[in-house]
């Protein structure tokens, strides 16, 4: 009975339930909401008003289909302007793309020498300046790519120019980019899973690789300052003449050479980061070591340096004097004092970290007595190279000195006194290198007297020579002053590669008097190795906004004429201001890239025995159930 009924039931609720549904559904329709009816707007409104309210519309709608493409000059970035936008993160990008391209080169070196002498320390050593380079790669490219379309989005007719002369490079950059890419991330994961010949190709392939889109760039930024290979209209005729004109390669030598002492100095603060953090002898030792090979290289490649610079000024010069003009003795010459300051500092600090290092080697005092001589010609060359050639001065205090130049310190603001003085500053850190390199050591050779005679007379006549020079300037015209920089800059390099040489077969066998206590080193010694890094990036921050600044309202060099707002050279606060802001904010992210290489230091993640593994937690329930 009760099965008949629910049969009976069933199709019974299931119609009355539809037909609830369709209820439901028909009240809603009728209550959903229906625009109410409107005559026609011919009908109801046929005033003048709405008539000419419609001629406006279609004659707006004519005009906006009859509107010819312009192209934008310039647009504007918010807040601090287009030029500083470009600024900074061209100086960001410049200063990561040195980084990565400087790294490789001593790295491979290093792998190079533990290779042949079968030292794993070099390899441990090139390995750990490897592990920098990941990180630093995506944030150059990073930066790259924003400077790309920074360029393209707020100078759009300039960025057409570049791209219509250029444009035959700009495929193999991008091949090469890729190639980097490529070589980077093989040499690096693959450590110690190749032979070793084949990784140290890796290796070089990456530094040619990298050199080439250095070389590639450097033709871009050196065409807007002096550039060739066009016509009077600023028509291309030869690409080629265009890559290589008057400043590209002055810039390509002074940028590499700039490049390695930078990522240097940038390792050793890496080092030092990594010493002041350690916690046993061994890390200690390990990273003092590793510092004093990043300074090493930084103090190498930094020693020829000005004499880079002078060729690279030369060449300024030689295309325009108007612009060599305004290097020294213009808008920029004062930023040539900050220049002088900073690269005083930077002798200092490195020798200052040299005789600090002499602290490592038992039986140093020897050696030591000798450092008060050198601090003395240091401190004399760095007050001559600082020494401005017009003093900020009142009307009253003009007057009193007979002019803007003071009438005996005046004498040392002329670069007679200053190219001297530098070329002297260069020989006595070379001193101090080569008295550290001593320290510890007895030459056994039976020539020993000889050498160390030879080398220091080598020493003297080069410091003579120098000198005499530099006397010499200030009787002569201009262009024979000029001129006289080659020869004291040949007698300063032929000096330091004759005393090498003889110091490398003089001290090939010694006796060692001293070990070398790695590790021992002072906080302070540390400290030193970031402050050159540091000073040795504002530098280059400085230096190379005088270098694109000498173009003042040029985006390329009496060709495009800069129309922008920005026009104007900023004021030398000003632009100190934005440098130090830009090389703040690289220490920042370089800071960071220091954080994230020393968890390569940290276990590597382990999915068996890590606590939120599933196996371990079977494993866990397991134990509970047993017990």
């Amino acid at each position: 009975m009760n099965r008949k009924l629910l049969f009976v039931l069933g199709p019974v609720t299931g119609l009355v339930m539809f037909g609830a549904v369709v209820l439901i559904a028909t009240f809603l329709t009728n209550r959903e909401y229906k625009e109410p009816y409107r005559a026609p707007a011919a009908i109801v409104d046929a005033t003048p008003r709405a008539a000419g309210l419609t001629d406006e519309k279609a004659a707006a709608d004519a005009t906006n289909r009859a509107k010819p493409y312009v192209e934008v000059e310039y647009r504007a970035f918010p807040v601090v302007g287009s030029r500083v936008a470009i600024w900074a993160v061209a100086q960001l990008h410049l200063l990561f793309a040195a980084f990565v391209l400087a790294v490789p080169i001593f790295a491979v070196l290093i792998e190079a020498i533990g290779y042949k002498t079968g030292d794993r320390r070099y390899d441990r050593l090139a390995h750990e300046f490897t592990k920098l380079l990941s990180v630093s790669f995506s944030l150059t490219a990073t930066f790259g790519a924003a400077l790309t379309f920074m360029l393209i989005i707020l100078y759009p007719k300039f960025t057409n120019y570049m791209m219509s002369v250029f444009s035959p490079t700009f495929l193999p950059y991008v091949g090469l980019f890729f190639a980097e890419a490529f070589f980077l991330y093989t040499y690096y994961y693959g450590w110690g899973k190749f032979h070793p010949l084949v990784h140290l190709f890796l290796g070089i392939g990456l530094n040619v690789v990298g050199t080439s889109i250095m070389l590639i760039a450097n033709a871009w930024l050196t065409f807007m300052m002096s550039p060739n290979g066009i016509s009077d209209g600023g028509a291309l005729i030869s690409t080629w003449d265009a890559i290589y004109n008057f400043t590209w390669m002055p810039i390509n030598v002074h940028r590499f050479i700039a490049n390695v002492a930078f990522g240097g100095s940038v390792a050793a603060a890496y080092a030092a980061f990594k010493f002041l953090h350690a916690t046993t002898d061994e890390e200690r030792a390990h990273y003092d070591w590793m510092g004093y090979i990043g300074n090493f290289v930084a103090i190498i490649a930094f020693l020829p340096l000005p004499f880079a610079g002078y060729w690279l000024a030369k060449e300024i010069y030689a295309y325009s004097q108007t612009l060599g003009l305004t290097m020294m003795g213009g808008a920029f010459s004062w930023l040539f004092i900050i220049q002088a300051v900073l690269i005083g500092n930077l002798f200092l600090g490195a020798n200052y970290y040299l005789w600090l290092g002499m602290g490592r080697v038992e039986g140093a005092r020897s050696v030591q007595r000798f450092i008060k001589y050198l601090l003395i010609a240091i401190a004399v060359c760095f007050m001559v190279w600082a020494t401005p050639r017009s003093i900020i001065a009142t009307v009253a205090e003009i007057r009193a000195m007979g002019g803007s130049s003071h009438p005996i310190l005046g004498f040392l603001g002329v670069m007679s006194a200053k190219n001297t003085a530098v070329n002297i500053l260069i020989l006595t850190t070379f001193m101090s290198f080569l008295l550290y390199r001593r320290t510890g050591k007895t030459a056994t050779v039976s020539w020993a007297k000889a050498g160390h005679a030879a080398q220091l007379l080598i020493f003297a006549s080069a410091a003579i020579i120098v000198i005499s020079l530099g006397i010499y300037g200030y009787f002569v015209e201009a262009s024979v002053r000029i001129g006289l920089s080659v020869p004291q800059v040949s007698s300063v390099l032929f000096a330091m590669v004759a005393i090498t040489t003889i110091d490398v077969f003089l001290f090939r066998r010694p006796r060692m008097t001293g070990d070398v206590r790695w590790g021992r080193m002072p906080a302070v010694s540390q400290y030193v190795l970031i402050f050159i890094a540091v000073t040795f990036t504002w530098l280059m921050g400085l230096m190379g906004y005088v270098r694109s600044g000498l173009r003042q309202h040029w985006h390329v060099y009496g060709v495009i004429r800069d129309t922008s707002p920005d026009a104007f050279t900023p004021t030398l606060g000003f632009a100190t201001q934005v440098v130090s802001l830009t090389v703040l904010l690289f220490f920042v992210l370089i800071g960071f890239v220091f954080w994230l290489a020393s968890l390569h230091d940290l276990p590597d993640y382990d999915p068996v025995h890590s606590p939120h593994s599933p196996l371990l937690a079977a494993d866990g329930h397991k134990a509970e159930r047993s017990s």
